[in-house]
Parts: C-alpha cells; sequence; structure tokens
C-alpha cells in the first residue's frame, strides 16, 4: 500500500478546560477526497489549524507523505505540499492573477521575475484541472467562482499535493459549484487529495469518497460517502436527528417595507441599484438572491437606514422614510442580522452581555439616566443563552472566544427577542452546522408566523428555495420581478450570472 497522503496521530488541544480537540487519529488517502463535518464548535478549525502549524497540539502529530511535521510552521506545511483555501478569499483585487499567484514565492534577492514561466506553469495548470482564468486579469473584474479558481491555483503552482477547502461553495451560483465538483473529481484522479469541509450535506455526498465527523472535539465516525444520506450525517454530526421546519402557506398581510424606482450611486459616481422595486409584505418571507457584490449591500444599507436613496422612495409600513437612520429603524421595529458577524455583529473584546444590549442603549430596561442596569442586562443574555443554546461559559464570557455558530445564534437572538415588525436577515445560516441552520430557520419563520416580514439576503440558493415566499434576484443592480412557488432553479441561476433575458422590476 502506498504511503498516505496524511497522518493524523492522537490529536489534542485544550484551551484552558475546553477540549477542541480529544485524541484525534485521522488518515487521508493518495487521491482521496475526504468530508470533514461537525457542528460549529465541533473542532475542525482547530484541526485544520494544526495540520497547518497555526496552532501547536497539546499531544499528536502530523505527517504529510510519511515524513512528520514540525508543529507549528505553516511554512513547513506549504512545503510539504499542503495548501490551504480559505472561505473568503485572501486575494489583492487590484493586481491581476499572474500576481496573486505568484507573490511570496520568489526571494526578494532575486534579480527578476521569472514571469514567463509563471504564466506558463499557470496556464498548463488550467488546462489539466479545468481551472482556466486569463493571467493577466484583474482580480476586481473576476467572477465570484473565477476567484475561487485562482485560490485554488495559488496553492496548485505551490506544489500543493494536499488541498483542504473551507466552505469552498458558501458564495457560488449553482453551475459554478457544479463545474468546482468537476475539478475536485479532476484533481483526484490526477493524485491529489482533498479535505472538504461543508455545512452543505448533499454536496459533501455528491463529491466525496469518505466522511469523518467530529463532535465535541472527538472522532466519532468515518463512514464511506456512499453508505450515507443527508439525514444520517447530520445525526451523527449533532447526536439527534435533525428536520428543518417547512414553510406553511400564509396570506401575504400589509406592505411592512417597500422600495419604488429607487436609486443610488457610490462616492465615484457608480451605480449601486437602479430604479429598484421591493416589496416585503407581513407575514412574508422574500429572499433576494445574487452572486456577492452585485449591489445586495446597498439593499441591505437602506433597508437598515445606512444609507439615503439618491433617488426614489423608501416606506416603512406604508408611510415614507425620509433620512431616517439606523437607531430610529430600529426603534420602530427594524431588525438586523448582518452579513459579518465579526466585523458588524459583535465588538469581540465585550462580554456576551454586552453584546446583547448593544443596540438597545435607549432601552430604559438596560441604560437608565446614563448609568447601565447590568443585572438586567445578565439577566436577558442567560435567557437568550438558554433559549438559543448559545454554548459559552456564560454571560461574562468574552464574545470573541465564541464559535462562530454561537456567535451567529447570539446576534440572532438579539435581534428577534424584541418580535421586529421586519427582520433584515443577511446571510444568516453562512457557516452554520444543520442543526443550527434548522433552529435559524425555525425563528424566522416563527417571527413571519407572528406577522413580521422578512427580508432573506443569502447566497444560499436551497435556503432560499426552503424559506422564500419569493424570490428576487439582483445583478448588477437591477433587481427581477418577484417569483412565487414552485421555483425553477435553473432559471434562477442564469440570472444570477446574467445569462438570462428576464425582465427587471417595473
Amino acid at each position: 500500500m502506498s504511503t498516505p497522503a496524511l497522518v493524523l496521530q492522537g490529536i489534542t488541544k485544550r484551551f484552558g478546560d475546553h477540549h477542541a480537540n480529544r485524541d484525534i487519529s485521522l488518515q487521508l488517502g493518495r487521491g482521496e477526497v475526504l468530508g470533514l463535518l461537525g457542528e460549529n464548535g465541533a473542532g475542525k478549525t482547530t484541526l485544520i489549524n494544526i495540520l497547518f502549524g497555526h496552532y501547536v497540539a497539546d499531544s499528536g502529530t502530523v505527517q504529510a507523505f510519511g515524513q512528520a511535521l514540525p508543529p507549528g510552521s505553516p511554512r513547513a506545511a506549504i512545503a510539504a505540499g499542503i495548501g490551504l483555501v480559505h472561505q473568503h478569499f485572501t486575494l489583492a483585487p487590484n493586481l491581476t492573477v499572474l500576481d496573486n499567484v505568484m507573490a511570496g514565492t520568489e526571494s526578494l534577492w532575486r534579480p527578476a521575475t521569472a514571469r514567463r514561466a509563471a504564466r506558463e506553469a499557470l496556464r498548463a495548470l488550467g488546462e489539466q484541472f479545468g481551472l482556466g482564468v486569463d493571467p493577466d486579469a484583474r482580480v476586481a473584474s473576476l467572477s465570484v467562482g473565477e476567484r475561487q479558481r485562482v485560490e485554488i491555483l495559488k496553492s496548485l503552482y505551490r506544489k500543493a499535493r494536499v488541498l483542504v477547502l473551507d466552505e469552498p461553495t458558501a458564495v457560488l451560483t449553482p453551475q459554478e459549484s457544479l463545474t468546482l465538483f468537476d475539478t475536485l473529481k479532476r484533481m483526484a484522479r490526477h493524485g491529489l487529495s482533498v479535505i472538504l469541509i461543508s455545512h452543505k450535506l448533499d454536496e459533501v455526498l455528491r463529491v466525496a469518497d469518505r466522511v469523518a465527523i467530529l463532535r465535541a472535539g472527538e472522532l466519532v465516525a468515518e463512514r464511506a460517502a456512499s453508505s450515507m444520506d443527508r439525514a444520517s450525517l447530520a445525526e451523527l454530526m449533532v447526536g439527534r436527528r435533525v428536520q428543518r421546519p417547512a414553510r406553511q402557506a400564509l396570506a401575504a398581510g400589509a406592505p411592512v417595507f417597500e422600495m419604488t424606482d429607487v436609486g443610488l450611486h457610490d462616492k465615484r459616481g457608480q451605480a449601486l441599484l437602479e430604479q429598484a422595486r421591493l416589496l416585503v409584505p407581513a407575514r412574508q418571507i422574500v429572499a433576494l438572491v445574487g452572486v456577492a457584490g452585485n449591489g445586495q449591500r446597498a439593499v441591505i444599507d437602506l433597508a437598515c437606514g445606512l444609507a439615503v436613496p439618491g433617488s426614489g422612495q423608501l416606506a416603512l409600513h406604508g408611510r415614507a422614510v425620509r433620512r431616517a437612520r439606523a437607531k430610529g429603524l430600529h426603534a420602530a421595529g427594524v431588525a438586523r442580522i448582518p452579513e459579518d458577524r465579526h466585523e458588524e455583529g459583535v465588538v469581540g473584546e465585550l462580554r456576551l452581555w454586552e453584546n446583547a444590549i448593544l443596540e438597545d442603549l435607549d432601552d430604559p430596561r438596560f441604560v437608565r439616566w446614563g448609568w447601565l442596569r447590568r443585572r438586567a442586562a445578565r439577566r436577558q443574555t442567560a435567557a437568550l443563552i438558554r433559549d438559543y443554546d448559545i454554548r459559552c461559559t456564560g454571560p461574562e464570557q468574552r464574545t470573541g472566544l465564541l464559535s462562530g455558530g454561537n456567535m451567529q445564534k447570539l446576534i440572532i437572538g438579539r435581534g428577534l427577542v424584541a418580535e421586529p415588525s421586519f427582520i433584515v436577515a443577511c446571510q444568516p445560516t453562512r457557516g452554520l452546522d444543520e442543526g443550527a441552520v434548522a433552529e435559524v430557520h425555525a425563528r424566522l419563520l416563527e417571527a413571519r408566523g407572528r406577522g413580521a416580514g422578512v427580508l432573506l439576503v443569502t447566497e444560499d440558493l436551497d435556503e432560499a428555495l426552503g424559506l422564500a415566499d419569493q424570490i428576487v434576484v439582483i445583478q448588477r443592480g437591477r433587481l427581477s420581478a418577484p417569483m412565487a412557488a414552485p421555483y425553477d432553479l435553473q432559471r434562477i441561476g442564469l440570472m444570477m450570472l446574467g445569462e438570462s433575458k428576464e425582465p427587471h422590476a417595473h
């Protein structure tokens, strides 16, 4: 038998009293695609950080192609042929594809760069693995799918023999996802080994040869992918049967939020939105879908009072909104679940109870005469921890120590606890495990049932198909007419890519 690509033996890592990894032993074969699965906080990220040298294990060893990897050395991991492709791309948008791929690969003392050889190598890799991208194109001009190809090419150019892909389809259209699956299978046929981290279980089953499941820091199962289905995988991940809630038809109520012929431009005068029309009724979920960077952020900012339209009109509960600020809209019943939980959702250095009341500092329950009412804030936070199953040590824990999924639960609980009438939910389940996704969906459907209107901004089409009463596609700042179920996934994907002649909303 050939030497495995990777052997992790007895990996244990603690953070204080918390075992992030506990005696994990795992192998990756050559030419194998391994799906690495687990709940948020199960230990996947810690394990990969140990593999790549970002963390040092308390005990255990890592071998790559039969050779021991020195702990805590990303340089050694790269030299051994291990490449890591992050969910959030690490590319310089103002540089060309070739510049991004070559960055950091040549000595500063080299008299001239080998650009001709690099361009040829890039072309050959593109042909070999179906990853063709123009080497001279600026990254800023590329689609999301093309940028992901550049990230993969960066690793292959550095002679990667093992690729670790973290949530690789999180921002891709269905068509781009299928292209990626073909690429991964082609890589495996050429002998590359792949570790695929994803919460999209159907995709893992489609492309993986084998799955490994972590729960609470321990390896609880290894299975052939062909022997599993989505339900059994989810049950192994969370330790119980998981079923996403089903949307029941409800009659639409009065308009909660409305955009009429809205235009918005950035500081350079470029159009972000053009004659945009959007209606979110009470008791309905309207999903806004599109490839990242097509104007979703402008819609979110307008809906939350973070931007003012250059033309057209906004209305909340049938009343025109004129220069409303986020603070005023929040007081009027608008709740926001931001896209980036780290940058916009919480302040990592603050404690849980401080973040839990961050948007309610005018609320006399928590602030009176300029004094914080800490006991009330801690009591509310304890209730959120209980009701939303936030895994933490308590209200006094520093928020930055939460896993991504538990941080998201805190943000969602904070937004929904006051039963808002209009909810702007932006990527609410990005990076969450199957159990947490089901819980978030149930909360949004509960709010809808109470009479709230929900604007769901998502790049996960499965989420939109399962939750939305209507779907609107945004492409280059223009919104389509709303579509009702049953949805045509192929049609929606083509509209997202701008390859459909569908009319825009008028």
